[in-house]
């Protein structure tokens, strides 16, 4: 194991864009099948793991919801979030903001209660247990009119105690911010944290609207954002931290090769770029596997690596004081760290 390896393997960081339903490894999807006797299209783990081949962000969906249809009880939400808390713990991840889609639950009969109860109880067992402290993020589904997503929202309204924000995914293209406009409104006006998904397929003007008109406090992706230079000086100049997830980007291809990716173009203009892995189990790779993947292929260096692990603590949406203290915490790593020379 290489210097910088075990550098990015043991660094404190935090993880930003995670969907916890993209978690679902192919032998919990196996597992959770047998125990509610649900019939998959697959015969074993191996050709699970196979479809989870794609090159496109709707094919990757088509199997992402197929998979959801495991997820059935509050143990089986539980069972996932859990899986997922202990994979990056053993990844040094201190702090974790996690996405949900209750309506790819609630079309399917599965009860928002019940996807909820499951993901939260986990949660704070992970913060009891593991140290690992948490933010969730329940997502409306672009693809889905507006009128659903306000239904969501009131379910939204009667948890806050344990959902800190919303978000916007699935199907970008075809689907802009702006249509969600009026439920993004009432989400703020009610105390929810706004953040999107913007500029993975969609052009900059979407990542504008984002801005816009959602008023979104995190950019998710970003990526075609570098296609307007004056929109690339206007987030940096503000700030705003941008959720980057490198082998997603490059398993629905949104670059051909990781040494495309705009990562470092992306810290070399000034953005709160940070890296994260979006839906780990199909796009092969967890966070600590994104970090090694644009390490490699861009040849980042200790002190980018550095940055970026500084960026998921100051892009978070911790207390300022949980803040200062994980940049502390990861200062002292840093400094005891014998740092690869560059």
């Amino acid at each position: 194991m290489s210097d910088l390896y075990r550098f990015i393997a043991e660094m404190p960081k935090a993880e930003l864009h995670l969907h916890i339903e993209g978690t679902l490894e192919p032998e919990l999807m196996m597992e959770l099948a047998q125990r509610n006797n649900v019939i998959l299209p697959y015969d074993d783990v191996d050709e699970i793991r196979a479809a989870y081949q794609f090159s496109c962000l709707q094919d990757f969906l088509d199997v992402y919801y197929l998979g959801m249809s495991v997820l059935i009880t509050e143990r089986d939400f539980f069972d996932l979030t859990w899986a997922y808390l202990e994979k990056v713990h053993g990844q040094h991840v201190a702090h974790v903001e996690i996405f949900f889609d209750p309506q790819g639950h609630t079309e399917r009969g599965v009860s928002f209660d019940t996807a909820l109860g499951g993901i939260t109880s986990a949660l704070e067992r992970g913060e009891k247990e593991l140290g690992i402290s948490s933010k969730l993020i329940m997502c409306f589904l672009r693809h889905l009119s507006e009128e659903a997503a306000f239904e969501t929202l009131k379910h939204g309204c009667r948890c806050k105690e344990s959902i800190f924000g919303v978000g916007l995914d699935s199907s970008e293209a075809g689907h802009p911010p702006s249509k969600f406009a009026r439920v993004y409104r009432e989400a703020r006006q009610e105390g929810f944290t706004p953040v999107a998904h913007a500029g993975e397929e969609g052009p900059a003007a979407y990542v504008e609207q984002a801005l816009d008109v959602l008023k979104i406090e995190r950019i998710d992706h970003g990526n075609h954002a570098l296609d307007d230079p004056l929109l690339v000086q206007r987030i940096a100049n503000s700030g705003m931290a941008m959720t980057v997830c490198p082998l997603s980007n490059l398993r629905l291809g949104v670059i051909d090769d990781m040494s495309q990716h705009p990562l470092k173009r992306m810290l070399d203009a000034g953005i709160c770029a940070t890296v994260n892995s979006d839906d780990p189990s199909y796009f092969g790779g967890y966070v600590n596997e994104n970090y090694l993947a644009v390490q490699a292929a861009l040849g980042l260096d200790a002190n980018d690596i550095t940055a970026l692990a500084k960026n998921s603590f100051l892009g978070s949406f911790m207390t300022e004081g949980a803040k200062a203290t994980a940049l502390e915490r990861l200062e002292g790593y840093c400094q005891g760290f014998q740092l690869p020379e560059n």
